[in-house]
């Protein structure tokens, strides 16, 4: 069975999505599977207020481009610190360890890609370090906009 493909474009605003904390961070999957029907990847936002942070993990299956927008953060790359201000980005190799920390004075605000998907979502993360919010679904809900109540099955970083 082949995926389907996207012929009609979908809008997604980041306040359509709800923020996943589970790693730490407001991160939000906008473009997914399961938001506009993507088939190559997933993008979407993260927020990370001073001193937080996104717990280590790696993914068998994608690399990971990393877009800082605003503030700056240091990204923990299998052990080695690089610091990552605004304007500047970075691609994480597949089955790279990474953390991302807020090491600045300010919120800082990240735009991220991961490409290609896991065979499913529940593949696409491998944690190495304890969850900061275990309890917190791994997938976030679509609060508005379009697709209002329906849940993300795309995974998030």
């Amino acid at each position: 069975m082949t995926a389907p493909v996207i012929t009609t474009p979908k809008v997604l605003c980041t306040h359509d999505v709800a923020p996943n904390r589970r790693r730490g961070g407001d991160m939000r999957t906008l473009l997914s599977p399961a938001t506009v029907g993507c088939t190559s990847g997933f993008f979407g936002t993260l927020t990370l207020e001073p001193g937080e942070v996104v717990t280590e993990h790696w993914h068998p299956y994608s690399e990971e481009f990393l877009f800082c927008v605003r503030g700056s953060v240091t990204a923990r790359l299998d052990g080695q610190h690089h610091e990552l201000a605004a304007d500047h980005g970075v691609c994480i190799p597949i089955g790279m360890r990474h953390r991302i920390v807020n090491t600045g004075d300010e919120t800082a605000f990240l735009v991220f890609h991961l490409s290609p998907l896991a065979p499913r979502p529940n593949l696409g993360h491998v944690d190495t370090e304890e969850l900061p919010n275990p309890h917190v679904p791994h997938t976030p809900v679509i609060v508005s906009g379009p697709h209002a109540g329906s849940t993300s099955a795309g995974s998030t970083p």
